[in-house]
């Protein structure tokens, strides 16, 4: 690992702004394609296309080409035989939660599982009942899955106590009862039934995808290989429809039983296919087993299942501590889920989800940057001991910009120069226009001093506000004898607020985007600045934002291309040769430097730092080192 403390870099360069970068460095050109050749291009059926989508459609296809016997099968059998066992028990306590027959809970162990094996593009997860069980950690370890297997056993044990205390008829009771050994004929989608469900379908199938494709997600980093979001739709849409065809319960991951073929060392979705010959088996051959098997065992295991859902609320306070809107998301989504339905807690969920991610965006944290002595780093000033350029306001807001934010924009950077450049330009104005008025009755007259009032006049700030539209226009010195000078003391009391900076920068290396009322608000803004004689620039910007000002008739008379640069420190130094440094003299109070040596220097860089003597070298062409 480097040492700060001893490692240094250095690079040699021109100054930038965005124009000089794009004159010095040409853009390579790429073609567009246009819509209509992408649809041509989509609709070409060649050997190639035909042989991966044939390949993307049946994944089987992809991976049972690279299986090895030797390596997998047995990890296969022995994970299937597990998930198998798992999978019966599920099935019967899931029916029986969902007030079916149990058998239906059987289906969908079997029938999902079977297509699955065909078109999905997971190796690990389990297809199985959709079930209201929740992601947790403890869900992807093997003590989760030896859990679980242990549970299976003691149902099997207690089958045999079933058996031997007959407890339906010596003690009343409830047990699973008759399971049929054979399959009901398949059915035709009844148009009836699903005019009745289509409501509440929707929001399971929704959220049952989401869950499946998330832990089939896991599954794949932590293998190492990938997965299709699209063919996992398609996987789980074809099994649930060849599932229906036989009644079977709707499925989708089955995380428990996913988390047990996994740790049980589950290479492939061999496995998976064995797990529902074992469920075949119990149907058509020794499901009379678990015939006397009391509901309330089964009832263990829908608790198992629940636990981890349940033990979601330790997380909580933690959620409370790190990050408060995930934590009021979890929470409504919960409360709304638990009083209002599954399907409309999660549009509740969805709902506030949307409203966080609004906020966040619609009220970024904006700050005002300033510069990490010695160095071409610009961070948060409230953060580091810094030195704040003299006259420069550096801006950052770190987020997109567009029309739900362009006003709550344009206020924190008010709040960040100190002042409203609208109301200054309207004050300038104002005084403008009067003192045009007051030289034109003479009294005001120019001497060696500037102009001077004839006569001793009240304090007044002329609020008179016929013509607002004139006053927001950029200031007309015509006429003027003299150039005003804005932070001196104006003439016939006169006055207006000054302004104590003269170029602000605007940070947009975090931007990822402008939209066209946006770009109206920030155009707006920069006249604004630019008409109190604030030089405005924007750096880091995205090639995109660059281009999106340049088709919209962003530039004019006042706002010109060269207000982009490529980086905050290439706008400092060009601001250092606009701008130099007062003298002594000439400064109130205070002292800020800045030091600009071309490439000729052994040492060059932009020093900021109080105190420090000022030497400045012009250059037609400057070069910075940092």
């Amino acid at each position: 690992m480097l040492r700060p403390s001893t490692q240094r870099y250095s690079v040699t360069r021109p100054l930038y702004s965005e124009d000089a970068f794009e004159d010095e460095h040409a853009k390579v050109y790429r073609k567009h394609k246009r819509f209509l050749h992408h649809v041509i291009q989509y609709f070409t059926c060649t050997s190639e296309r035909a042989k991966n989508t044939a390949i993307s459609l049946l994944p089987i296809i992809g991976w049972m080409k690279t299986y090895s016997i030797k390596d997998w099968l047995l990890n296969d059998i022995l994970s299937g035989v597990s998930t198998g066992l798992v999978a019966v028990l599920q099935g019967l306590a899931f029916s029986l939660l969902a007030s079916i027959s149990t058998w239906y809970g059987l289906y969908a162990a079997f029938f999902p599982v079977i297509m699955y094996f065909f078109l999905g593009t997971s190796r690990h997860i389990s297809v199985g009942e959709y079930t209201c069980e929740q992601i947790t950690p403890s869900m992807l370890t093997s003590s989760a899955s030896y859990f679980l297997l242990s549970a299976a056993s003691f149902v099997q044990q207690w089958c045999g106590v079933s058996y031997a205390f007959n407890f339906s008829e010596n003690h009343g009771v409830d047990v699973v009862e008759k399971i049929p050994n054979t399959f009901e004929s398949p059915i035709t989608p009844s148009l009836q039934v699903f005019q009745m469900t289509a409501v509440e379908a929707f929001p399971i199938a929704i959220v049952g995808f989401a869950v499946a494709f998330a832990v089939a997600k896991v599954y794949s980093v932590k293998h190492d290989y990938v997965i299709d979001g699209n063919q996992e739709l398609i996987a789980f849409g074809a099994s649930n429809i060849f599932g229906g065809a036989f009644k079977s319960l709707a499925a989708s991951t089955a995380l428990s039983r996913s988390a047990v073929q996994e740790s049980t060392g589950g290479k492939t979705q061999v496995a998976g296919l064995l797990s529902a010959i074992i469920v075949l088996v119990v149907i058509l051959g020794i499901g009379f087993l678990l015939e006397p098997l009391p509901k309330s065992v089964l009832g263990a295991v829908v608790i198992v299942n629940l636990k981890g859902m349940l033990m979601q609320v330790v997380t909580v306070p933690y959620l409370w501590k790190k990050d408060r809107p995930d934590c009021i998301v979890w929470v409504g989504t919960c409360l709304a889920a638990i009083f209002l339905g599954l399907d409309l807690g999660l549009a509740v969920g969805l709902g506030l989800e949307l409203l966080t991610v609004v906020f966040r965006a619609q009220f970024p944290r904006c700050c005002v940057l300033a510069n990490i002595s010695g160095t071409d780093i610009y961070r948060d000033r409230k953060d580091y001991v810094n030195v704040s350029p003299e006259g420069v306001k550096i801006f950052r807001i770190p987020s997109p910009i567009f029309f739900a934010n362009i006003d709550f924009f344009r206020d924190k950077l008010k709040d960040a120069v100190g002042f409203n450049p609208l109301r200054i330009l309207r004050k300038r104005n104002k005084a403008v226009k009067k003192m045009k008025k007051l030289i034109k009755k003479g009294e005001l007259t120019l001497t060696s001093n500037g102009l001077q009032a004839t006569c001793s006049m009240p304090i007044e700030e002329s609020e008179d506000e016929s013509n607002m539209e004139d006053l927001d226009k950029p200031t007309d010195y015509s006429d003027l004898p003299v150039q005003v000078n804005w932070n001196a003391e104006l003439p016939a009391n006169i006055r207006v607020p000054p302004v104590n900076i003269h170029s602000l920068i605007l940070d947009f290396s975090v931007v990822s985007f402008l939209d066209i009322s946006a770009l109206k608000g920030l155009k707006a803004a920069i006249k604004e600045f630019i008409r109190i004689n604030v030089d405005v620039y924007i750096v880091g910007c995205d090639p995109y934002i660059i281009e999106k000002p340049r088709n919209c008739t962003f530039f004019d008379d006042e706002i010109k291309t060269s207000i982009f640069f490529l980086t905050i420190h290439d706008a400092m130094l060009f601001i250092h040769e606009s701008h130099p440094p007062k003298t002594v003299s000439e400064k109130v109070s205070g002292s800020v430097q800045y030091q600009h040596v071309n490439s000729s220097s052994t040492s060059s860089w932009l020093t900021i730092q109080a105190d420090m003597k000022m030497e400045v070298e012009t250059d037609t062409k400057p070069e910075t080192r940092f």
